[in-house]
């Protein structure tokens, strides 16, 4: 999901990421904090009095979203569901589920997981501001706990709100699913809400804008975004990964593709099999044992002069679980790990035999077909769901 993530740490078995995109918000956060927030509260102090605040601030509030993140991926640890890991990004952040709830309960208690943490998270700030107050402590640790309990509580509370993606909308797709007993419904509608909040957002923030000329305004905007992407898209993953359900790789994959001997050159390759056939990405064997592949982002990376001396061999990436799936795996799940690995196209095989190619190319020509069919091919997917 989050191809530029670099882990930090591990914690209770899962994995702490921050995407680049962290870094924005890391900035934007200690500045305002040192040119606003710090100097209003504590005047008088020197500039690097407020920096050091603001960055032991910005590590209070990254650490509380690690811990709301971490509360969910707890619960959705016992109700056995996987979770990929926990990602700090420019939104907050995500922890990031391998699989969807399979049912409203878990939903439920997966979804209030986090607010509940931060609620506490908040409770446990201000209760330690009243032992400290009371132990004579210094007014710029009072104002550095009083921000991350406000903001945990402004955290919490945000997310109950009822819109997709957020926790709130969770609780309210988990509420609709449990009352009508249809899991496509529920999305649709808790989605509808997301939509609708984040166009609000968008158009308050830009209000915001022209009335203010206040930068929340933008990062108003940002977020309504966000919330009308992560809401529209929600609903569509669904109904895609319904559609996927009932095919496997079998089914939809290229059957005995065109292969090149692991001796060959990578000229030989290029011309008589990537041109000739016009494929971009072919499978190397040893015989009939299946090794790897090449493909055409590989070729770019050789000298063109070096290509008739260049033997597959040497260059090729080789088969592993990453790029390989059995011919009988769901292409549900083949589409949740194209996502995860970032990959278009597969190996298939088993026992080092190549059975075929499958790419994201053949999956999306499948659901551009099931598109065609209309609503009466997605009842009949909901009804296969309920089976």
């Amino acid at each position: 999901m989050f191809k530029n993530s670099v882990k930090l740490f591990e914690l209770f078995g899962f994995q702490i990421r921050v995407d680049s995109s962290w870094l924005l918000i890391a900035a934007l956060i200690v500045w305002s904090l040192t040119v606003a927030y710090f100097p209003q509260q504590l005047p008088g102090k020197s500039q690097y009095d407020y920096i050091a605040l603001s960055v032991l601030a910005a590590i209070g509030l990254f650490s509380s979203l690690i811990l709301h993140e971490l509360a969910h991926s707890l619960v959705a640890r016992h109700f056995g569901l996987k979770v990929g890991g926990i990602t700090l990004f420019v939104f907050g952040g995500v922890a990031e589920l391998e699989q969807e709830p399979s049912s409203p309960k878990s939903e439920f208690w997966i979804a209030v997981a986090g607010p509940v943490a931060s609620f506490a998270l908040s409770a446990l700030f201000y209760l330690t501001i009243v032992a400290l107050d009371g132990n004579g402590a210094s007014k710029p640790l009072h104002v550095v706990f009083v921000y991350l309990g406000f903001v945990n509580l402004v955290l919490a509370i945000f997310n109950l709100v009822p819109a997709f993606p957020l926790d709130g909308g969770r609780i309210l797709r988990a509420a609709l699913w449990h009352l009508k007993g249809d899991v496509f419904e529920a999305t649709r509608i808790a989605s509808g809400f997301g939509t609708v909040f984040g166009i609000f957002l968008i158009v308050s923030g830009v209000l915001s804008l022209f009335t203010a000329s206040s930068v929340a305004g933008l990062w108003q905007i940002l977020i309504g975004f966000f919330i009308v992407s992560g809401s529209r898209s929600s609903y569509q993953q669904l109904i895609i990964k319904a559609a996927l359900k009932e095919q496997t790789i079998s089914a939809l994959m290229t059957h005995s593709p065109i292969a090149a001997d692991v001796d060959n050159t990578l000229d030989v390759t290029v011309n008589d099999i990537m041109l000739a056939q016009n494929v971009s990405f072919v499978p190397v064997l040893e015989g009939n044992h299946l090794l790897g592949y090449v493909d055409a982002s590989l070729v770019r990376e050789i000298e063109r002069d070096n290509w008739p001396t260049t033997r597959l061999g040497d260059i090729m990436v080789a088969g592993g679980p990453d790029n390989t799936v059995s011919v009988d795996m769901p292409v549900d799940e083949l589409f949740e790990k194209m996502v995860r690995t970032n990959r278009r196209k597969m190996l298939v095989g088993h026992a080092g035999r190549l059975d075929g190619v499958i790419s994201l190319s053949d999956l999306l020509a499948y659901l551009a077909v099931l598109q065609g069919l209309g609503v009466a091919r997605i009842e009949e997917l909901k009804g296969r769901s309920h089976a």
